[in-house]
């Protein structure tokens, strides 16, 4: 059996991390994309109005800062 030089054993282990490294960025994309198609819920006016928020009211900055 041949002796295979250390080069190449770095070589060989640079390569299956970078693979690695793309193949968990494509799994990420994936879920994020996923998630993205699902959508995402926004409430409607009633939904708002029955929270108590009127349509178009600004909320208040002074109560929500202190």
């Amino acid at each position: 059996m041949a002796r295979k030089s250390r080069t190449a054993v770095l070589k060989r282990q640079r390569e299956a991390k970078k693979a690695e490294k793309a193949a968990m960025k494509r799994e990420k994309r994936v879920e994020r994309e996923s998630a993205r198609s699902e959508g995402t819920q926004v409430a409607s006016a009633d939904d708002l109005a029955g929270y108590g928020f009127a349509e178009g009211e600004e909320p208040d900055e002074e109560s929500e800062s202190a």
